[in-house]
């Protein structure tokens, strides 16, 4: 295989819909000192892999935000075209200490996080999935009842 040939398969494509990042926050979850790993197998026949990156502002200002995100696509060369999950979507969520975290540590970090997705892909650490927000109902049907036996005022 040639060079050039060898480098368009190392190639991984970037989300940029936010439908797509909606999708993969129902995904698997890593969590991790530096990121949160997002992993949402998209279900269609194409075997390629595609990454997506988000800084919030709280992170940091223009310069911070992009440094991560600098990082986390080093990342994305080095690690995903050899172990990442083929026809998945991987989102990265940077966390303010991905700055200054370490280089090798954020690579073994990445490592693990897929060497446990490839164990199990079906255990789901994400606490949040499947559950249902009780207290999102909002509106005045919903406001709480004054009770009758309060008294109105204080003698």
């Amino acid at each position: 295989m040639t060079s050039a040939a060898h480098q368009a398969d190392r190639n991984i494509a970037t989300l940029t819909k936010r439908s797509d990042f909606l999708r993969a926050n129902r995904g698997w979850r890593w969590v991790s000192p530096s990121f949160i790993l997002l992993i949402h197998p998209r279900g269609d026949d194409s075997p390629a892999s595609r990454a997506g990156y988000t800084v919030t502002k709280k992170t940091g200002n223009a310069v911070v935000r992009n440094r991560i995100k600098r990082r986390f696509r080093a990342l994305v060369r080095e690690i995903l075209p050899d172990q990442g999950i083929a026809g998945a979507d991987h989102i990265f969520i940077g966390r303010d200490v991905a700055t200054e975290y370490d280089w090798s540590v954020m690579n073994g970090d990445l490592v693990k996080a897929l060497r446990h997705y490839h164990k199990n892909p079906d255990a789901r650490p994400n606490r949040r999935g499947n559950k249902t927000n009780k207290r999102k109902q909002t509106g005045r049907n919903n406001a709480p009842k004054q009770r009758d036996n309060m008294p109105t005022s204080l003698h």
